[in-house]
């Protein structure tokens, strides 16, 4: 797709560090996730937010700001000035990593622009990677001012913070795909069967991730943390709540976190039908690595459930998630044939 291979070379390398810092971005937002610091910086300023406070008066007026949210209102109205710094400095680094991630991207764009290792089509693809970025940190603010201003709101709104993880994914997806893309790595031929569950597989994993964030969203992890029942029944009494109603779903502590249960169970026997059925033939590997690092994250889930959810194991389960959505997006790349047909048998 470049116009020599060392525009591919290069191009390539500059995608794993675009890629790579999306992966530590999506880690930092789950650590300020976890930390609760995502409310304490209640302004956005692309320039002067760069900056952090310089001095007392800088940190005095940030910390009487956050005073005026309903999250230090009505939980953290015992706060002292150190731990408003803590939770401060995770939000600004993950604000300023966000920046570095920008300048990055659109400094390689032009760099290779310069050069003239591009041409048109690779350029609109490089450019839409770049307009994805901009858009996540549109996102970002949309989900932090759920929680700042008129509102009783003590975190973030959970579906604007599951919206700001999943576009995360579609990123580093996308970076994933277009590497793959210009290394002229070999597709490989498959059934139209084992196409087609790749394909299912990626969607359950993306589903699973989303049903993840609206339970971290929720801090839903920590109510629930006996296994394999829940609050002592494999359906929770409390799955619907009376004043939630169909919003439960989305909502509720026990629903939540009893979906994401469920869905871990379903995508854990896909992914191992999809290595059993892969068996022997060309797919086999990709197939047998998903189902191993999907085994792999569910028995590291059950572990953080049953632990309490502790903020080392819940960021280590994010973590391991992520490389499953990475193997599952290689997946669906590699079983792509590359003539576009396939055979109806496996």
């Amino acid at each position: 797709m470049a116009k020599s291979p060392l525009a591919d070379k290069w191009i390539r390398r500059w995608l794993v560090l675009i890629a790579l810092l999306v992966y530590a971005m999506i880690l930092i937002g789950g650590m300020t996730r976890l930390t609760d610091s995502g409310l304490s910086i209640t302004e956005w300023d692309v320039i002067s937010g760069t900056l952090p406070p310089l001095n007392a008066q800088h940190w005095a007026e940030e910390f009487a700001k956050y005073k005026q949210t309903a999250e230090f209102q009505q939980q953290n109205y015992n706060m002292t000035f150190a731990e408003f710094q803590y939770i401060y400095w995770w939000e600004w680094g993950h604000r300023l990593f966000g920046r570095l991630i920008g300048l990055i991207a659109v400094g390689g764009l032009v760099f290779f622009l310069a050069r003239n290792w591009i041409g048109r089509a690779l350029t609109t693809r490089l450019v839409i990677l770049i307009a994805l970025g901009g858009l996540q940190g549109a996102i970002g603010w949309w989900m932090v001012s759920s929680g700042i201003g008129d509102t009783d709101r003590l975190d973030v709104a959970p579906y604007r913070l599951m919206t700001h993880f999943m576009l995360a994914l579609i990123i580093i997806g996308y970076t994933v795909w277009l590497w793959l893309d210009l290394g002229g790595a070999r597709r490989l031929e498959t059934s139209r069967l084992l196409s087609v569950l790749s394909i299912a597989l990626l969607a359950l994993v993306s589903v699973q991730m989303a049903s993840g964030a609206l339970v971290a969203g929720l801090d839903a992890g920590r109510t629930y943390t006996d296994w394999p029942l829940m609050d002592g029944a494999f359906l929770p009494a409390s799955y619907i709540q009376g004043d939630l109603g169909a919003r439960s779903l989305f909502e509720g502590l026990a629903a939540t976190q009893f979906n994401h249960r469920v869905l871990a169970y379903v995508l854990w026997a896909a992914a191992l039908g999809g290595a059993v059925l892969a068996w022997g033939k060309p797919a086999a590997k990709p197939f047998a690595l998903l189902a191993t690092l999907v085994t792999a994250q569910a028995a590291w889930g059950i572990y953080t459930l049953v632990s309490g959810a502790p903020l080392e194991l819940a960021i280590v389960h994010q973590a391991l998630g992520v490389i499953v959505f990475i193997a599952a997006v290689r997946l669906v790349w590699i079983t792509r044939s590359p003539s576009g047909l396939q055979s109806a048998t496996s």
